[in-house]
């Protein structure tokens, strides 16, 4: 099994940064693919961003150019930096992680965008 356990989040005001973080831990490690969907008060959970293990990336058209994910396959960690945040960023962010088998989800961090 794996767990996910994020860090990071909090309130930001419009146009600021903000980074979180995902430290993976368990026995099917290092994760295939590892990303971050995030859940609007009364919306459905969406994607945002993943990175495979060679780097290769993805991004959902609303951040691209806005926000960069990365990763440490050392030390099994992914982070969202965020900048110029906007109030529609304003979610529940969960990290998730996928195993050839698996996919794994994080608890949530919460990330306010507001004035």
């Amino acid at each position: 099994q794996v767990q996910l356990v994020e860090s990071g989040g909090g309130l930001v005001q419009p146009g600021g940064s903000l980074r979180v973080s995902c430290e993976a831990s368990g026995s099917r490690l290092p994760l295939n693919m590892m990303g971050w969907y995030r859940q609007a008060p009364g919306k459905q959970r969406e994607f945002v961003a993943f990175i495979d293990n060679d780097g290769g990336t993805a991004y959902q058209d609303s951040v691209k150019g806005r926000f960069t994910i990365s990763r440490d396959n050392a030390k099994n960690t992914v982070s969202l930096q965020m900048n110029r945040l906007e109030p529609e960023d304003t979610a529940v962010y969960y990290c998730w992680g996928r195993s050839a088998t698996s996919n794994y989800w994080g608890q949530g961090t919460q990330v306010t965008v507001s004035s």
